[in-house]
């Protein structure tokens, strides 16, 4: 017998492994090499499993139920949300760096090195994945960078575009923008592809500075757009406000050769005409007439519509005459927006003539034209060619809006025609328009100037059955009636009516204590928030914060503090004025405690409160030193602020000039205000007698307290000691 041939040992009978190879995975065993007797357990075998090698294809990349349920919700929902849209090994990738916190380090390179090979399809999937939130700009750079070192690895088009995304999400758009340097370093030029997707980016951003940057580096790799691309270059530029850069590109745009498409046109039409540089405009247009086609009505209405919201009217009508020169016939959208232009500057008079020409050619004509046109001939006065408009409008069978209604009613009653114009009222109440207070605020003011006022409480019950809140109509009406100081007689003897009828309420009260307190009549002001104390009527915060304006104008420093104390206890905070007023009362009487008490509640329940009271601690902080230099480089930088010292700062040079200080110091600081003529000398006299004043309180106040401390208080008082009557 010839011999046998010796057996081969080859991976198939299970004797070894076949070396594993980059387009062959590792096979184990083969048909019963995978069976193996397995020993019984020791005893003295441990519990605990031993730690086995990582091995990819044993890893699962669904993670099962179990494990799942042993992460926090909060990442693994939004974990596994993404990862299952990704590949196997690309969710192992994710996994790594969620498991890490997404911060590149040692750890996520020793689970990377455990893959065989990364391609560059697996770098840019990762790369898209990290879209998250909780993602990290830095990790994705590391990761792109890492997967670069790799042997033989060689980054794609698609891993760069996808490396650009990544930078450009997390808000990196100037790391984005090296990328084409990145790109010719590794051998790989960039191409128009790479650059159109960060100008996209940019795009998008309005960042037309940067597409010029990045239109700037494509001329230094030599690459030259297409038209596409140097429309979107022109548009991200004219929408930006980078007109003159926009002119260089198209002058590049020129010299490379290629032909405008009617897109370029109007891009640059369009900047021109927001620009305001209609010469401009007209060079190009006839350009373009001559080199392309006519511009058709839609790009005539753009020019229209640019310059009409520009205010340029004229540029508006040369651009009509060009139409009309080349026998475009504008349609509902060209007239209306030339019409509702030339009625926006007060030139109602052409709109009227357009409109005739529009009702000539039969052109159905919108309701926004017809409003508009109202509007105007009622701020011009024409109230009658008003009211043929809203015939007109109404026979073409329209429906009148508010806004229309609100318009002839408030012309009629300017030309004295109240009763037309109640009558338009009881129209839009037919009409179920739900007329609000712009609607009879007119009509209400008619029947004051007049003197109708069994017809203005007539009007009012109107409005109480109509289910109108009355008392903001009337608080809304008597705030309209005081903003003038000519009507303020006027609007008392309303007001005194609508108390009189009942129509009392808090908002009424406070309106009106409000506007004699402005015009200077706190006398009359007090005498309303007496009235209103002795009624049913609560005051609120508001009606005691303009109380304590009122009583320190009239010197009354202790009932503006019951004002302050009535605010308090109501659990409000008053107004800043409030404040200031209370503050400069309580100086006035040498009270500089309380005034640096009120300064701290302010700036305790008033986060934006007065900057001169936040300086007035700044000014006690320094007053520490001792020195009135200190003090003097703080108002200094106060009046640098724009925050002129009054009597808070003087309160606070007092106060902490008396506590850590002396009264030559102190006397310094008041010189040089009245050098700088900030305080002028006659109150520079008062600020350093209230100074000794003060000086004199706080000595007074420790000599009580000693002579507490010790019992000889009452000692001295038999002696007839009148040490304490200070």
């Amino acid at each position: 017998m010839p011999p046998q041939k010796p057996h081969k040992q080859y991976f198939y009978y299970g004797h070894r492994h076949r070396n594993p190879h980059q387009h062959r995975p590792t096979v184990y065993g083969g048909f019963f090499t995978n069976r193996r007797s397995l020993p019984p357990p020791s005893p003295h075998q441990p519990t605990s499993p031993k730690p086995q090698p990582f091995l990819l294809h044993n890893w699962d990349p669904d993670l099962p139920s179990q494990k799942r349920s042993n992460l926090p919700s909060s990442t693994s929902d939004a974990f596994f949300s993404t990862s299952l849209r990704l590949s196997p090994i690309a969710r192992f990738i994710v996994d790594v760096f969620r498991k890490n916190q997404n911060q590149w380090g040692p750890p996520v390179i020793s689970e990377l090195n455990k893959l065989r090979r990364v391609t560059p399809d697996l770098v840019a999937e990762v790369l898209k994945a990290s879209h998250r939130r909780d993602s990290n700009s830095i990790l994705a750079s590391k990761f792109f960078y890492w997967a670069g070192k790799q042997k033989g690895f060689h980054h794609t088009f698609a891993s760069y575009n996808a490396f650009a995304y990544c930078l450009n999400r997390h808000n990196r758009f100037r790391a984005a923008d090296q990328i084409p340097e990145l790109m010719d370093s590794q051998g790989k030029p960039p191409s128009e592809k790479q650059f159109e997707i960060l100008i996209r980016m940019h795009c998008d951003a309005n960042r037309g500075l940067r597409v010029y940057y990045v239109y700037e580096k494509m001329k230094k790799f030599g690459v030259v757009p297409r038209v596409f691309l140097y429309n979107r270059i022109l548009d991200a530029l004219v929408k930006t406000d980078h007109l003159d850069l926009a002119l260089t590109v198209y002058r590049d745009f020129q010299e490379n050769g290629l032909v405008e498409e009617s897109v370029t046109f109007m891009i640059l039409i369009k900047g021109l005409c927001k620009a305001g540089r209609v010469d401009e405009m007209l060079e190009l247009l006839a350009r373009m007439r001559a080199n392309l086609c006519k511009p058709d009505v839609f790009a005539y209405t753009a020019m229209v519509k640019v310059l009409a919201s520009k205010d340029n009217l004229e540029g508006c009508l040369r651009v009509w005459d060009e139409m009309r020169a080349d026998r475009v016939e504008p349609d509902v959208m060209a007239y209306g927006t030339l019409i509702i232009g030339l009625c926006k500057v007060g030139r109602a008079q052409k709109g009227y003539e357009l409109f005739q020409e529009m009702k000539g050619k039969r052109i159905l004509i919108d309701r926004a034209i017809y409003g508009t046109l109202i509007e105007a001939f009622v701020q011009d006065e024409k109230v009658g060619l008003a009211c043929d408009l809203f015939k007109d409008l109404v026979d073409s069978g329209y429906r009148a809006d508010l806004g229309i209604y609100h318009s002839l009613i408030k012309g009629l009653c300017n030309v004295n025609q109240v009763d037309k114009a109640y009558k338009l009222f009881q129209l839009t109440i037919r009409e179920d328009l739900k007329p609000d207070f712009e609607t009879v605020k007119p009509i209400m003011m008619m029947y004051v100037e007049t003197g109708r006022m069994d017809d203005f409480w007539k009007l009012v019950s109107l409005l109480q059955k109509l289910e109108f809140s009355v008392d903001d109509v009337l608080s809304k009406f008597l705030s309209f009636m005081v903003e003038e100081e000519d009507k303020i007689s006027v609007a008392l003897d309303v007001f005194h009516g609508m108390i009189d009828k009942g129509y009392g309420s808090v908002a009424l009260y406070n309106v009106m204590v409000g506007a004699l307190h402005r015009y200077g009549q706190a006398n009359k002001a007090l005498e309303i928030y007496n009235d209103m104390k002795n009624s049913n009527i609560e005051p609120n915060s508001t009606t005691y914060s303009i109380a304590l304006l009122c009583f320190v104008e009239i010197g009354k420093i202790q009932e503006a503090c019951a004002s302050h104390n009535k605010i308090v206890e109501l659990g409000s905070v008053p107004s800043i004025a409030a404040y200031c007023s209370l503050s400069e009362g309580l100086f006035k009487i040498c009270e500089i405690n309380a005034v640096m008490m009120l300064v701290r509640d302010c700036l305790a329940n008033i986060e934006s409160g007065p900057q001169e009271f936040k300086y007035a601690l700044t000014i006690v902080h320094a007053c520490k030193s001792g020195k009135a230099e200190m003090v003097i480089d703080v108002l200094k930088e106060m009046v640098l602020q724009d925050c002129v010292p009054s009597s808070v700062a003087y309160s606070a040079i007092i106060s902490g000039m008396s506590k850590y200080g002396t009264l030559d110091e102190a006397k310094k600081v008041f010189l040089h205000l009245r050098e700088r003529k900030q305080l002028t000398e006659a109150n520079c006299i008062v600020c350093e007698e209230l100074l000794i004043e003060h000086m004199k309180k706080k000595t007074a106040d420790l000599v009580r307290c000693g002579l507490k401390f010790f019992n000889l208080e009452s000692r001295l008082k038999a002696k007839g000691c009148n040490l304490l009557s200070t």
